[in-house]
């Protein structure tokens, strides 16, 4: 198994405890790596200046450089460093931490019927809802949002590649239409208005990266939590018995089998992590996941507690490139396992086989039948 293997393989728990072991970076040959396991190191990196998002030669990837996918990643705050980071982040942060999420789920209509089509959709459906989109628009929003978020991977094809151009291009003109009626959430148009970030390109683009940070990662979260129900029936009986446990349920999942498995930092200069000395042009690849699971960080890694106390994760990233959706993609979450439990009972309680979506990072179950 390797590294990126282990993102959608059933026993990487166990695979990523003895890459701990080591408790330094290891150099994987084989991927031409610096594999960073342990919470100490994989908080190391991603507090690092010198550890950036992206490579300095490669600010865009090569695939999608020339479309419209491309102009909307060139912008994206988490893809950026300084002020390109700073401003947009400066302007949306402060509305997402405002942002009362209580009874969003019910508030955009009737779920997708399929439940892979209802982890993707929800999720994307009410942070829309959210920032203005009329309900008709949501599921249309939520597909080109699918859409685009192909350009992501690595894996994708050529169609979903066009697609994601597509996509990127229909959102930019949905948006442009949202701020040419000012429909647009109230506290970003203040805070943007009140800036001195005038790029209302750049501000499209980043909504749209809000979108896509939504899509896979809260699709995983809601996957992974059926997955722990379906696995102990005992807590399905918990959170039945006491609905406010639900948000725990879900914060505890992010943590035991997080959706993001890992995340890439590129070194800009020579730098020294731990006992090690990177070199500017070096790739680390961090281990979300595996420092969930460091006994260092959570005590009892391995056991899921629901009352878990000073509970660490990784999952959302850390330092200045940290998700500020977390709040957001939990409530979510546990917002759409108890709609299943008022209309698709049957879903939590039969267990049904489940494969993980191809991927390099993420862990997405794709349930069948």
């Amino acid at each position: 198994m390797s590294p990126l293997e282990a993102a959608t393989h059933n026993n990487a728990y166990e695979y990523y405890a003895g890459l701990r072991l080591n408790g330094e970076l290891l150099f994987d040959e084989g991927l031409g790596l610096w594999i960073a396991s342990t919470a100490r190191t994989v908080e190391a990196v991603l507090t690092h200046p010198d550890c950036r998002v992206r490579p300095l030669h490669e600010p865009v990837p090569a695939a999608i450089a020339q479309g419209a996918a491309g102009q909307v990643f060139a912008s994206l705050m988490r893809m950026n460093e300084g002020t390109r980071h700073r401003c947009p982040r400066a302007v949306i942060e402060p509305a997402l931490a405002s942002l009362a999420t209580e009874d969003v789920v019910t508030r955009i209509g009737p779920p997708a019927a399929d439940l892979n089509e209802f982890m993707f959709t929800l999720p994307v459906s009410a942070v829309a809802h959210w920032l203005g989109f009329p309900r008709d628009q949501l599921r249309e929003v939520a597909r080109m949002t699918r859409d685009f978020v192909a350009c992501l991977s690595p894996l994708s094809s050529d169609a979903q590649l066009r697609d994601a151009h597509a996509g990127a291009s229909r959102l930019r003109e949905m948006f442009s239409g949202l701020l040419a009626q000012s429909g647009l959430r109230e506290h970003i148009l203040r805070n943007y208005e009140a800036s001195t970030w005038e790029d209302p390109d750049a501000l499209i683009a980043n909504l749209i990266g809000l979108l896509s940070q939504t899509c896979e990662a809260s699709a995983g979260l809601i996957g992974n939590t059926l997955v722990t129900l379906h696995r102990c029936p005992d807590l399905l009986e918990l959170v039945q018995r006491t609905p406010t446990l639900t948000i725990a349920l879900v914060e505890e999942v992010a943590r035991y089998d997080s959706p993001v498995q890992n995340t890439r930092r590129f070194v800009a200069s020579r730098c020294t992590i731990g006992d090690r000395t990177l070199e500017a042009g070096d790739t680390v690849l961090v281990l979300l996941a595996s420092a969930n699971r460091d006994p260092a960080a959570n005590p009892e890694p391995d056991r899921f507690l629901l009352e878990r106390q000073q509970r660490r994760t990784f999952s959302f990233g850390l330092g200045r490139h940290q998700c500020p959706g977390q709040k957001i993609a939990v409530s979510i979450a546990a917002q759409a396992i108890q709609d299943l439990q008022r209309r698709q009972q049957r879903v939590l309680s039969s267990p049904c086989a489940f494969s993980y979506w191809p991927s390099l990072n993420g862990r997405i179950p794709r349930f069948h039948g």
